[in-house]
């Protein structure tokens, strides 16, 4: 809950900036309002930045919510994390991160990872704080818990940018098209694996060749594994329908497909079909209610929206039975616009703190999502054997003339476990290169 007390102890540091987001003028006319306690965890590159906005902005930031904030802890495994930012007042940084997570009115988990952060968040939760986070494997993990916690204590849990950054969707999923019936989520959530592809299809570079370069310019981890095999895709596909079709999903319901089988010869057969190829995390309801979430390669027509989302941009588009559909687009990441998003969260959370938000509307309990065997999909295959071998196994649609004994072959719409069954058929008479969805 708000704490009553209202103490301010060296409201400047050092280096002139101020670290109780107001001035010792404004406390004089506001000594009957109490300032808002917010507990940071982790001072990294998203976390220096928040701290920044919450700093600098400390005036606008009173105004808009009429009271002030005050960075009351920041909490970090190495205090010297925090030289290189004078806006952290030095006298708030600790290593003790729980006391920081249990003696704030909001806490940010900006720590990143499962495991401990858990620890933290439910703490905090405990404490009857509020939390906002940006950590999405921990909300496609342990989501189901951590909302059923802040449920039961009767405080919020914010996660905007877990999803796009500063793209404001989530918030807009669980308001603005609460009216609405959500019928499918489709989108392109990971700027790593969307340079690469654009990088492919714009200049004809080797995957190899552009996964380094995105390393080099710091869009890529030294360990690419979890954007290029799709779990951090997955990650936010689990939160998109978790809120979307207002059921628990975590990051083990979502089928999951990475983007490092695709070649070049991939990107020109799909130019040649008059698509582009993209890394889509894609939820999907059914007529009977049930659901599909997972992530893959497609090859999606130039004529659709997110054909055009280039670089490291990101696009989520919704399609809703009333709405029809409607598309979020700007830059996922980046420390700066991360941040922002975080303090958006404060902010309502800190408005709306004697009236808790609905995470989903029902409990989540019911299990909606199918596997995806049944679900039905237009096909591209890239075939090397016989024509008789594609014509009898495959539902050709259409079928190129072969280039050194290797086809394109588009089939019509057919059940993921028909595919699958064809796919081995044709590797034992020849071999399957590629397969992959086309929308």
């Amino acid at each position: 809950m708000i704490s009553r007390s209202y103490v301010i102890s060296g409201p400047y540091n050092r280096q002139g900036y101020t670290n109780t987001s107001h001035s010792r003028e404004d406390a004089l006319v506001q000594e009957d309002v109490a300032p808002i306690r917010v507990g940071l965890l982790g001072a990294g590159t998203v976390g220096s930045q928040t701290a920044r906005l919450l700093v600098e902005q400390k005036d606008e930031l009173a105004a808009r919510i009429g009271r002030p904030i005050e960075l009351t802890g920041v909490a970090c495994l190495d205090p010297s994390e925090t030289d290189p930012f004078p806006w952290i007042d030095k006298s708030v940084v600790t290593t003790d991160t729980m006391s920081v997570a249990t003696n704030a009115d909001i806490v940010v988990e900006l720590i990143g990872g499962t495991g401990v952060a858990r620890k933290f968040v439910l703490a905090a939760i405990e404490s009857g704080a509020s939390v906002v986070t940006a950590n999405k494997a921990l909300l496609a993990k342990y989501g189901p818990e951590i909302y059923a916690a802040a449920e039961a204590k009767g405080v919020d849990i914010y996660f905007e940018a877990s999803v796009g950054g500063a793209i404001p969707f989530l918030k807009p999923l669980r308001e603005s098209l609460v009216g609405d019936k959500v019928t499918s989520m489709l989108g392109i959530v990971n700027g790593t694996t969307n340079y690469i592809l654009d990088e492919m299809t714009t200049k004809g570079l080797d995957f190899d060749d552009v996964l380094k370069d995105a390393q080099a310019k710091g869009y890529a981890e030294a360990d690419p594994t979890g954007d290029i095999e799709g779990y951090d895709a997955a990650n936010k596909a689990a939160i998109m329908a978790t809120l979307g079709f207002h059921t628990n999903v975590t990051i083990d319901d979502v089928s999951v497909e990475g983007i490092t089988k695709i070649t070049l010869e991939d990107v020109a057969n799909a130019d040649k079909l008059g698509c582009v190829i993209k890394l889509l995390g894609r939820s999907v309801r059914c007529e009977d209610g049930t659901a599909y979430a997972y992530v893959a390669p497609h090859l999606i027509h130039k004529e659709s929206p997110l054909a055009a989302v280039e670089d490291v941009f990101n696009a989520i588009m919704v399609d809703g039975n009333a709405t029809g559909e409607v598309m979020f687009y700007g830059k996922g990441a980046g420390k700066l616009a991360t941040a922002s998003a975080v303090v958006a969260d404060m902010l309502d959370s800190i408005e709306h703190k004697d009236r808790r938000r609905r995470i989903m509307w029902g409990d989540g309990s019911k299990k909606l999502l199918r596997p995806l065997d049944t679900l039905r999909s237009a096909w591209y295959v890239r075939f090397k054997g016989a024509r008789e071998d594609i014509e009898s196994i495959l539902p050709v649609e259409s079928l190129s003339e072969p280039v050194e004994g290797v086809f394109v072959v588009q089939t019509s719409k057919i059940p993921t476990a028909e595919m699958d069954a064809a796919a081995e058929k044709l590797n034992a008479v020849g071999k399957v290169c590629a397969a992959m969805r086309i929308l």
